[in-house]
């Protein structure tokens, strides 16, 4: 099994504390936060990432490895009350190793000669000194969803060569709902810390795209009285962050 039964974080184990990094903290000392659970997973075994890596041609990062026999995926969440109301608010996720599945490439639409992910590729975009070139649906990379983000677009794990896959080669990118690319981190610890700083708030991810968070996300920051800390939302440097991995 995946998955157990949901635990309340205050009175969770130490390797739980220490896989969120010490936020629980934070999010238990906010006002009107309440109900921070996280959905314990046990440690992936070897030959699940070996047989991972064959299916799929692909050589997993070695952060990435790491987290995986820590814990085989990861949910984490947070309600906030108002009102009486107990209102679900934040949600961080990343796929077990079975979810990290490559991005479908096949029709989008149950329809005859319906469009590809391939068939909207747009070769005019340039790759810059701050923007690196953005990933193919095509054969060019290879992509694995690492976190659906409730519908708001998908965070995805790019092999930035074709199959076979190197570790070396892999970038964490974000997919909006629009299909364009916003590049995140290098590499998947720098964008799990990135995670977990941002709380798992709705839609954080786009502080990231030239068009940034939506009023309503903003509204779930101000919420919360400026109780993330090191990375404002409006302030994509903060993909600066984080050397040490897993």
């Amino acid at each position: 099994m995946e998955e157990a039964s949901p635990s309340l974080l205050g009175c969770s184990k130490p390797h739980l504390e220490k896989l969120t990094l010490g936020i629980t903290r934070i999010l238990e000392s906010s006002p009107g936060v309440t109900e921070v659970t996280i959905i314990e997973k046990a440690p992936a075994e070897r030959h699940m990432i070996s047989s991972w890596e064959q299916k799929n041609n692909c050589v997993m990062p070695e952060d990435l490895r790491n987290f995986y026999l820590m814990t085989n995926g990861f949910h984490m969440t947070w309600s906030v009350k108002l009102d009486e109301h107990i209102i679900p608010l934040g949600s961080m996720a990343i796929n077990s190793i079975s979810k990290l599945t490559q991005l479908n490439q096949s029709s989008m639409y149950s329809l005859p000669n319906a469009p590809t992910l391939a068939d909207l590729e747009d070769d005019t975009y340039e790759a810059s000194e701050d923007q690196p070139e953005k990933p193919h649906f095509d054969s060019r990379n290879v992509i694995f969803e690492l976190d659906s983000c409730n519908g708001n677009g998908k965070v995805c794990l790019v092999y930035k060569s074709g199959k076979p896959a190197s570790a070396q080669d892999a970038e964490i990118w974000f997919l909006d709902r629009a299909l364009y690319w916003h590049f995140l981190t290098d590499t998947f610890t720098a964008y799990y810390r990135l995670l977990i700083t941002h709380l798992g708030l709705p839609q954080w991810q786009y502080a990231f795209t030239s068009y940034g968070i939506s009023p309503q996300a903003k509204a779930h920051l101000c919420f919360l009285n400026g109780s993330i800390p090191s990375v404002e939302l409006n302030n994509p440097m903060g993909r600066e962050m984080i050397n040490r991995r897993f």
